[in-house]
């Protein structure tokens, strides 16, 4: 099973609704649990070299505390689906998806994540105002990373 295959999986746990998702080969095992607000994602890699170690993959999460929000715990995270790169916008000339102050909808495009050559789009599920920007533009990010915090409506 290659990251793509894995990403794959990981989109369709998260929007099918199911909690937990097992799959076993004969060289690893994934286990994908979903608890509707953090994702857990347990990986057990094959080693290289017969004597190694299984290396155990996690889920990175950045919150990092700002003075002009105090208080989060109301607002809705939009986080990433994937490992890539952060993109504001379609192209370099091209508008923002979303700017502080917007108003968006479920299934507004809110950026584009690059991950190996391909460009994702990703779209809100919540409808709200864009509160916080949490991800610089062409920034790397990492699986399960908060990217936008919104005030739902």
């Amino acid at each position: 099973m290659d990251i793509k295959q894995i990403q794959d999986l990981i989109r369709f746990v998260s929007k099918s609704g199911v909690n937990e998702v097992s799959l076993e080969q004969k060289d690893f095992k994934i286990t994908i649990k979903t608890n509707q607000a953090p994702t857990i994602v347990n990986a057990t890699i094959p080693a290289i070299q017969p004597a190694a170690a299984p290396v155990a993959a996690a889920p990175v999460s950045v919150d990092a505390p700002t003075p002009a929000i105090a208080d989060t715990s109301h607002y809705v995270t939009i986080k990433s689906p994937m490992i890539g790169t952060f993109y504001h916008s379609p192209t370099p000339d091209k508008p923002v998806f979303v700017n502080v102050g917007d108003e968006i909808q479920a299934g507004t495009v809110v950026c584009i994540i690059e991950a190996m050559k391909l460009f994702n789009e990703i779209e809100s599920e919540v409808s709200g105002r864009i509160v916080k920007i949490l991800v610089q533009n062409a920034s790397p990010v990492e699986y399960d990373q908060p990217l936008f915090l919104v005030e739902p409506v």
